[in-house]
């Protein structure tokens, strides 16, 4: 994510600059819904920020329901759809199925993202039900 810049010279703590950045590219659709984000360390090492300042900027975003964070798996900007248990579920049951099938058919997961982002830009219509 080296869209961020910290200005060392503002009155603006590092923390809060990291905070309105994040949450103003989520706001536009620059950092799209559900994208996963840097490691805290990571992202402190590329803004020459410590980890505890980062920390404290997705804990905030997180609160603020910018962003998610899901374990191991990581940080992602936070999706009403996929961060949902109940809502989504059609959806999430069709990509389950698609994913098991692709498996059977032994594709591997760069081909079965390809298939989708082709059927995306596509502009690939759902079928009538």
């Amino acid at each position: 994510m080296t869209l961020l810049s910290i200005d060392p010279a503002s009155e603006t703590p590092p923390y809060e600059q990291v905070r309105t950045q994040i949450a103003a590219m989520a706001a536009d659709g620059e950092l799209a819904a559900g994208q996963k984000l840097p490691t805290v360390r990571q992202l402190a090492a590329d803004l020459g920020l410590a980890t505890n300042t980062v920390a404290r900027a997705y804990r905030e975003l997180e609160t603020d329901g910018v962003i998610a964070t899901q374990g191991r798996r990581g940080t992602f900007v936070a999706s009403s759809l996929l961060d949902s248990g109940a809502q989504g579920t059609d959806v999430r049951t069709a990509a389950e199925a698609y994913a098991s099938t692709a498996r059977r058919r032994g594709l591997s997961l760069a081909e079965t993202t390809r298939l989708v982002e082709s059927a995306w830009s596509r502009g690939a219509r759902p079928a009538a039900d």
